[in-house]
């Protein structure tokens, strides 16, 4: 419910009320054209007067259970008090119609026709406020289409800035990964450069003693023939 839209209301029925309130009195002590005019008044700020009631009651229904029951036994005290202006509108009325029928004879009174314009005219406005009340609503069914476009766009931004985001930490994920298996690659390659350059000097070594060895026992072996074969 909008409290501005029903104090509005409130404030546009009380201004109709005391407008026509002071109508029966004025017309019990006017005659003619002037008393006529009174009654088409009275009919129009009557209708008015319900419109304005019925909005109120409709801005009522989604209103706190708190303030919708206070605000309904007011309701209900307003029409109360329209009623009774109705009641005193219609003692002046009849008087007016009783002397019009004295003047006219047989024909249909002035208030009768006058009542038939009011209510086509209250027809009128009830359309009016119908189609005002149509165009409201697809007003703010825009707005809250409207709203909830612009929310589905923040969201859809905050996404795709998460997704950067995360597409971020993933890269520095993959430079940290990429960095560890570099080193850790590097590091086994100088290991195992190390290790065959060890074996390489390992190789070489046990080469020599083995060329050492052979030398001597080739050595001792050419002593031995020439010791026993050609020295006497």
């Amino acid at each position: 419910m909008s409290s501005e839209e029903f104090e509005k209301l409130h404030e546009m029925y009380r201004s109709l009320y005391d407008e026509l309130k002071l109508i029966p009195e004025r017309a019990l002590t006017s005659h003619g054209e002037a008393r006529k005019k009174l009654v088409r008044t009275f009919d129009e700020r009557q209708g008015e007067a319900e419109e304005v009631l019925q909005g109120m009651e409709e801005e009522l229904r989604g209103a706190p259970s708190s303030y919708r029951n206070a605000m309904s036994a007011k309701l209900r005290l307003y029409r109360r008090d329209l009623g009774k202006l109705q009641r005193d509108m219609k003692t002046s009325a009849q008087g007016f119609s009783s002397s019009s029928q004295t003047v006219q004879g047989s024909h249909p009174s002035v208030f009768s026709s006058q009542n038939q314009q009011s209510t086509h005219l209250q027809s009128q406005r009830a359309l009016l406020l119908q189609g005002t009340e149509y165009l409201n609503n697809a007003s703010q069914s825009i707005e809250r289409s409207q709203r909830i476009a612009a929310e589905t766009d923040q969201i859809g931004t905050d996404i795709i800035e998460e997704l950067g985001e995360q597409r971020e930490q993933l890269d520095r994920t993959r430079d940290r990964v990429s960095r560890r298996l570099l080193m850790n690659t590097g590091e086994n390659l100088s290991r195992s450069r190390k290790i065959l350059r060890a074996m390489s000097r390992r190789l070489m070594t046990n080469k020599l003693l083995l060329a050492v060895i052979i030398l001597m026992e080739l050595g001792i072996l050419g002593a031995v023939v020439y010791l026993k074969f050609f020295r006497k």
